[in-house]
């Protein structure tokens, strides 16, 4: 492993800067190639069958493109889906994102905990068995949002997203006594990395207030883990955006902080 490792983070859109944001404020010294497969965006609307078969061989090729020393899978959707067959095909170390349900359930005080995420993503097999192993007696509610990636995806790039369709994909969420902190949610858990986006809209619409659960920052320690000690300085090249419709982004100014600053490619 270099001093100057290159990290790919894949996700289907946008959702994955959350993502990235953590890992490039963990490992400054690396460069970093980010992938959104909006030519396939959402995920929630195809098979599973489909998105393996169209996620294990675009990674292959990327691969072969990019030659990273670690990929990130910054999707929840891809990471209950592929992961095992992206590690029986290719050496490359990776890191997966699935719902945050141990910790949440391990620190949650009135014992509900919401689970908000893509359908398909609520709905998988990986998703309750997480529930089954680390629940901890917390009674879960799984709620999975049609819309609510592509709002964040449309916020980002500028669209005007009413407070009234985020809070109709949110409240699911909020179950229980309102007047009772102890008998209602406290936690929840954002099961998709589209979600930070709206972090603060988010706070600001929900009934009451609770714990946002977000996996980036223990994936950006996951990925410091595995690459060893960095070189300390901070890479200021090697920021690139690919989305593989080939479209322009024109988000430059809005990416940047993403990117920790960088300029990209």
């Amino acid at each position: 492993m270099t001093n100057s490792p290159t990290i790919l983070v894949f996700d289907s859109g946008l959702g994955g800067l959350t993502v990235l944001r953590e890992v490039v404020a963990a490992r400054p010294d690396a460069h970093y190639v980010y992938v959104a497969d909006d030519a396939f965006f959402p995920y929630g609307h195809h098979t599973e069958d489909e998105i393996i078969a169209r996620v294990v061989p675009l990674m292959g090729e990327l691969l072969e493109t990019h030659d990273p020393d670690l990929v990130v899978i910054a999707c929840n959707t891809a990471s209950t889906l592929v992961m095992s067959h992206l590690r029986a095909a290719y050496s490359v170390p990776f890191v997966g994102t699935v719902p945050a349900i141990k910790p949440a359930c391990a620190q949650s005080k009135s014992r509900r905990v919401s689970v908000l995420g893509t359908k398909g993503t609520v709905k998988r097999e990986y998703t309750r068995a997480l529930i089954r192993d680390f629940a901890q007696g917390c009674e879960v509610t799984l709620v999975g949002s049609p819309e609510l990636a592509s709002l964040a995806e449309a916020a980002l790039g500028g669209d005007t997203i009413s407070d009234g369709d985020i809070l109709a994909e949110l409240a699911p969420c909020f179950v229980g006594d309102p007047q009772d902190a102890g008998a209602r949610t406290d936690t929840v858990v954002l099961a998709c990395t589209h979600y930070p986006l709206l972090l603060d809209r988010l706070k600001r619409l929900a009934p009451w207030p609770v714990d946002w659960i977000d996996p980036a920052p223990a994936i950006a320690r996951r990925v410091s883990d595995l690459l060893g000690s960095g070189s300390g300085g901070v890479a200021q090249s090697g920021a690139e955006m690919i989305f593989t419709s080939n479209r322009v982004h024109g988000l430059g100014p809005a990416l940047t902080p993403f990117f920790g600053g960088r300029v990209l490619a």
